[in-house]
C-alpha cells in the first residue's frame, strides 16, 4: 500500500530535518511538506533535503494546512496517509506501527497516544495544566462518543484513503480544533479508529500553543462534541457530519 507521510510545517526549519532522518523508509512510501508560509527557511530547507514541498501564499492555519495535505496526498495516489509534525515532538520511529494497523485492515485510524502515564507525559515536558485538559476532554470524548482513546489531541496521526474520501473535512474548521472536528466525523461515519503509545517532548523548538489559544482550543472542543450529541438526538443538525459529495 502506498504511504505518504504529510507534514503539515510552519516554521520547522529547526527540527525538520531530523524529523526527515529519524522517519524509518519503506519501498512505498513518499513525502509531502506544506508550509504555511514560514517566517523561516523550512520551504527551502525541505528542497535542499528532496522533500516535495508546497509553500501557501498566505497563512492559513493548522487546519488550512492539513487541507492542503490531504487534498495533495490523495492526487499523488495514497492507500495510507501519516500526518506527522515536523516539529520532532513526536518519535517519528513509530509510524511503520500506525501504517501496520491500517495495512492489516485492523483500524482505518490511528493515533499516537502521548499519554501512556501522567509520569511519562509530565517527564516529557507537557505542561501540566495541558494535561489535565487532555485527560478531560479526553474522558469527556470517549464517554459521549462511545471511544477508548488513551487520548484525542495528537498530532500524530494515520488514515486509510476511504477515511479522507468519505467524510467531510474540506469544511472543517482552519483552526487546531480541525482535529477534534475529524475525530467526531469519523465516529460518526463508523470507521475504526486505535492508537498506540508514541513517545513525546516538549522543548523549545516545538510547536506549542500557548495558554489562551489553548483555552480557545478547549472551548471549540466542547462545542464540537456538543453539536454531534445535538445531532444524533435528532434536535439540531451539523453539516459537517454529512459525507462528502462525490466529485
Amino acid at each position: 500500500m502506498k504511504t505518504v507521510i504529510v507534514f503539515p510545517a510552519y516554521n520547522a526549519e529547526k527540527t525538520l530535518e531530523k524529523t526527515f532522518g529519524t522517519i524509518p523508509r519503506s519501498p512505498d512510501q513518499s513525502f509531502l511538506l506544506v508550509d504555511d508560509r514560514s517566517t523561516d527557511n523550512t520551504y527551502e530547507l525541505a528542497l535542499r533535503l528532496g522533500i516535495p514541498a508546497v509553500r501557501h501564499e498566505k497563512n492559513t492555519g493548522y487546519g488550512g494546512n492539513q487541507k492542503t495535505c490531504y487534498a495533495k496526498a490523495l492526487e499523488m495516489g495514497a492507500d495510507i496517509v501519516v500526518m506527522l509534525h515536523p516539529d520532532y515532538q513526536y518519535d517519528p520511529r513509530v509510524v511503520p506501527y500506525l501504517c501496520g494497523l491500517i495495512e492489516n485492515d485492523i483500524c482505518d485510524v490511528v493515533l499516537g497516544c502521548r499519554i501512556r502515564t501522567r509520569k511519562e507525559a509530565l517527564a516529557g515536558g507537557m505542561p501540566f495544566y495541558k494535561y489535565l485538559a487532555n485527560r478531560f476532554l479526553t474522558l469527556l470524548s470517549n464517554l459521549v462518543m462511545g471511544e477508548n482513546l488513551g487520548e484525542w489531541h495528537s498530532g500524530m496521526r494515520a488514515y486509510s484513503r476511504k477515511v479522507l474520501e468519505t467524510i467531510n473535512w474540506e469544511n472543517n474548521s482552519d483552526d487546531f480544533v480541525f482535529d477534534t472536528q475529524f475525530l467526531v466525523e469519523c465516529v460518526s461515519a463508523g470507521f475504526r479508529i486505535g492508537d498506540i503509545p508514541v513517545p513525546a517532548k516538549y522543548f523549545e523548538e516545538a510547536s506549542s500553543i500557548n495558554f489562551s489559544r489553548s483555552m480557545t482550543y478547549g472551548l471549540a472542543t466542547l462545542y464540537v462534541i456538543f453539536r454531534q450529541v445535538l445531532h444524533r438526538w435528532g434536535l439540531f443538525g451539523y453539516d459537517l457530519l454529512k459525507r462528502r459529495e462525490t466529485k
